[in-house]
């Protein structure tokens, strides 16, 4: 039994890793990897590639035909089916991929845990075992759901996943007390900033940055798509010229005067401003199926956000310069989850358990 298990396990962690070749590109669908085995070797793998794109289920059945031709349904109907999520059971863009299982007379799919999506959370399963489907779950479920957060953050909690994110010195400043502009880390961490954007859905500033740093917020260093541009600025100070507001992507501006469009601007109006401003933010990005979300700052921006309990991952690099005075970086009063060393900084991650 214990090398079955191991067996599972090897199988279900390959699909793990081609479910995140989906990164970036798939949301706010989840990321998923699938792989179909025959007699210990496997024959078929694939991932959900893009947002409305067939399923990693479906690509791998049809990988099969395509190799396999005449033999395809042989195949199937004495292969397993590894995939890192429940396969789903409801009409969407694409038909359920479970009734498609059940229809190639594949007898037995492997999944690493459920689909928190209520049209689907248990059904997929149902339907297969329904069909005489032989199915095993749980198989590295805690790396599956971790794999998953965003996904399952927006579809239980109705708001993106939030990563707060910031730079500080050796001794804990973020930016200097003039105002005025000045790199903390090194190009490396630069670089890791720039893949993060690629894999998130939007990243927001408050207009203080804005004005200070002029910052683009697309994706240079790293090859991937632009995310979101949002900009919390409620007297709309930032002018017309800034970088954000260029080429590279959609800008959305939460502020207090207006509500339109403007080539590729869309203004959001937020009655009583200045009342749940984060809280307000976020339910409006999940209603634009925004399902992940960067926080760069500054510190007022993320305090909003920290004070309200609304982040659900923070990555701060700390560089070894010293300086006399600064303003404060915030503190999160918790031991990271992981560290590691990016050019000459140190990168910490916190994740905010309940």
């Amino acid at each position: 039994m214990f090398a079955i298990m191991q067996e599972h396990e090897g199988y279900m962690r390959r699909c793990l890793e081609l479910a995140q070749l989906g990164a970036g590109n798939v949301s706010p669908n989840p990321m998923v990897g699938a792989l179909i085995v025959h007699e210990g070797k496997i024959i078929a793998e694939n991932f959900h590639q893009r947002y409305g794109g067939p399923h990693a289920e479906v690509l791998v059945v049809n990988e099969v035909q395509d190799k396999y031709g005449v033999q395809a349904e042989g195949l199937l109907h004495t292969a397993t089916m590894y995939v890192s999520l429940e396969p789903c059971a409801h009409q969407g863009k694409t038909p359920p991929c479970a009734d498609m299982i059940a229809r190639y007379g594949i007898p037995q799919v492997v999944v690493a845990c459920r689909d928190p999506f209520d049209k689907v959370n248990g059904e997929g399963i149902r339907k297969l075992e329904e069909a005489g489907v032989q199915v095993i779950e749980g198989v590295l479920a805690k790396e599956a759901l971790w794999l998953n957060r965003r996904f399952s953050t927006r579809v239980t909690h109705h708001r993106p996943y939030i990563i707060l994110k910031w730079a500080q010195t050796a001794n804990g400043y973020m930016a200097p007390v003039d105002g005025a502009q000045q790199w903390i880390t090194g190009a490396e961490a630069k670089q890791v900033v720039h893949r993060w954007r690629s894999e998130e859905d939007a990243i927001l500033v408050g207009a203080k940055t804005a004005l200070t740093d002029n910052p683009q917020l697309t994706v240079r260093e790293w090859r991937g798509r632009n995310p979101k541009r949002i900009l919390i600025d409620k007297q709309l100070a930032v002018p017309a010229t800034a970088n954000l507001y260029g080429e590279g992507g959609e800008t959305i501006v939460f502020n207090a005067l207006r509500s339109d469009w403007e080539g590729n601007t869309k203004y959001i109006a937020l009655e009583n401003f200045d009342w749940y401003l984060p809280q307000n933010i976020v339910f409006q990005l999940y209603l634009m199926d925004v399902q992940s979300l960067i926080v760069e700052g500054g510190r007022k921006t993320l305090d909003h956000f920290i004070e309200a309990g609304l982040w659900d991952e923070a990555r701060v690099f700390t560089s070894p310069d010293i300086w006399h005075d600064g303003v404060d970086a915030p503190e999160l009063h918790r031991k990271p989850l992981h560290t590691q060393i990016v050019g000459r900084d140190r990168l910490d991650v916190f994740v905010k358990t309940p």
